[in-house]
């Protein structure tokens, strides 16, 4: 048994987005000494970092928005359903004002690596300064979408015009976000997910030329968005807490219930109605909103996944366009769904290109652009919306080291193991909120993230109360935690796909490994069990 040490902290906490400050509030609102720390110079996370024009919720931002749900924060006032980044950022600050927790976080500071000191158990943290500190538990916020994948392109370093991430857009010296006036430039974008997807309309109003190089397309449906009046936003305020109740009951806490019917068992015309209500509804309702057995039925998703085709035809212009804009190699709703803005109308611009890479791939890069074949894009601004390593990408990034120094990117190696999402068996008192096989990845982040840092809190608080200050799941429990959150996305339309909540794993013998990072059994459920595990003194978890 590990003997006992006064660390410098009772906690740490790894990440100062919407989860990382409402975990460090509550622990700190409880009496332990905790510190934040970011490699920002602020809080916000995902909407400190993300600033690239278009960039907004797709969540309809009093669903979102847990801090005013919770009363933290009540008079605040959204100007849209969906929020723009800029809006969002101000949320944030707002929430940690009113929480008073800058005080608590490291800004402007990278984890280095983390190591777990078997002898006395306490992790020890390095630091991008080269300072080490200490701490029992060990907490990781860092989202699911922060660690971003930058393809590595031949040559180019040698491209001599702009060329950034979304996720890293130019700031000026006050670091905002810079307003880069597209006119009379030709610009590249390369990816047309989720962050592509919303860049692409605004470029394309005023840049000269507008490249979209896809190398795969998604399905995309409208985002709908607009501006909450007085009175509307009167009426939400006055229902914060029955807002709260009702998406804590629906499978990903967004504003959606699933039609409880099959699709087979329905007419063609009443389906064919059903969809176009759902597809002229903001948000993730034709997604979130369709007929139960959507991603479940091969036969099912073909009804959606055709009407949606059927839409890109006729927003399209041009069909071999439009043929290209169709996916064909994962179905309706298998990954996240973009949310968008006259995206299929951009393509109607003379001044808007889609570049097939798929078929094409570019092959290197020169001082004037991509080279594909034996054409050379002649380019001013390149912007990569090649997205993010999902969900276990920014730990890896991170040396964490558990018992006898076992690192944990070996450790998940062929996918993560985990119990309840939360801990993994060798790393003990070491807690990942938002991470792989929990409740919160697949799901409102920030309704999700915020009620998992409360549970957390809450096996904190019991855990001092009982005078433990070890933790970590049996082998038992976390097998059989990880053998179902495996077998129940196996039996989903999304187990086939390469979205970003799927772990892909060459081995050496030419086999592939696929294993899926989040949970889909609900939240719900997810809090039930989690529930059931608290009551019975927290089961599967070894205590010492």
């Amino acid at each position: 048994m590990p003997k006992l040490m006064s660390p410098d902290f009772d906690a740490v906490v790894i990440g100062a987005g919407v989860t990382g400050i409402y975990q460090t509030y509550l622990l700190d609102q409880n009496g332990m000494s905790v510190l934040g720390v970011d490699a920002a110079e602020d809080v916000g996370g995902t909407w400190y970092w993300n600033r690239y024009p278009g960039c907004r919720l797709d969540t309809e931002s009093y669903a979102y928005g847990y801090f005013a749900l919770k009363g933290i924060i009540p008079e605040w006032t959204w100007s849209e359903h969906f929020a723009g980044q800029a809006e969002m950022l101000r949320y944030v600050n707002a929430a940690t004002d009113k929480m008073d927790i800058r005080r608590l976080y490291r800004f402007g500071t990278k984890v280095i690596s983390a190591h777990y000191q078997d002898e006395n158990n306490v992790w020890t943290i390095t630091l991008d300064d080269g300072s080490e500190l200490t701490c029992r538990h060990l907490i990781s916020a860092t989202g699911p979408l922060s660690a971003s994948n930058m393809p590595q392109y031949a040559g180019l370093d040698r491209f001599q015009g702009e060329a950034f991430h979304s996720s890293s857009w130019p700031r000026d010296d006050q670091g905002r976000a810079k307003e880069i006036d597209f006119t009379g430039k030709r610009v590249g974008v390369i990816g047309t997910g989720a962050t592509g997807v919303q860049i692409i309309p605004i470029a394309a109003e005023t840049a000269e030329e507008l490249f979209v190089f896809q190398r795969t397309p998604n399905w995309c449906t409208p985002l709908g968005n607009s501006a909450i009046s007085d009175e509307d936003m009167t009426l939400i305020r006055t229902r914060f807490p029955t807002i709260l109740e009702y998406v804590k009951t629906t499978p990903t806490a967004f504003p959606y219930h699933r039609d409880r019917r099959k699709a087979s068992e329905v007419s063609e015309q009443d389906r064919t109605a059903f969809f176009e209500g759902l597809y002229d509804k903001p948000g993730y309702g034709i997604w979130l909103s369709g007929f139960r057995d959507l991603l479940l039925s091969k036969e099912s998703n073909q009804y959606i996944a055709d009407f949606v085709a059927g839409k890109i035809r006729q927003r399209v212009h041009d069909p071999d366009v439009a043929e290209k804009l169709i996916p064909t190699d994962h179905p309706f709703g298998a990954k996240r769904v973009p949310m968008e803005t006259d995206y299929y109308e951009s393509y109607n611009r003379p001044n808007v290109h889609l570049v097939d890479i798929k078929a094409e791939p570019i092959e290197e890069f020169v001082e004037a652009g991509p080279r594909i074949g034996d054409r050379v894009y002649d380019l001013d601004v390149i912007i990569f919306a090649t997205g993010f390593d999902g969900v276990t990408g920014s730990l890896d990034r991170i040396d964490i080291r558990g018992h006898a120094g076992e690192k944990l990117i070996d450790a998940w190696a062929d996918g993560p193991s985990t119990y309840l999402g939360l801990q993994t068996r060798g790393f003990p008192n070491f807690f990942a909120l938002v991470g792989p096989h929990n409740g919160s990845a697949f799901c409102n982040v920030g309704i999700c993230g915020a009620l998992q840092a409360e549970w957390v809190t809450q096996m904190l608080l019991y855990m001092r109360a009982s005078g433990l200050t070890y933790s970590q799941p049996t082998a038992a429990a976390e097998k059989q935690w990880t053998d179902a959150v495996y077998a129940d996305f196996a039996r989903t339309l999304m187990a086939d796909t390469n979205a970003w909540w799927i772990k892909v794993t060459h081995k050496p013998d030419g086999t592939v490994v696929r294993r899926t990072l989040v949970y889909v059994g609900g939240g719900p459920e997810y809090r039930k069990r989690c529930e059931e595990v608290a009551y019975n003194g927290y089961e599967g978890f070894e205590f010492a």
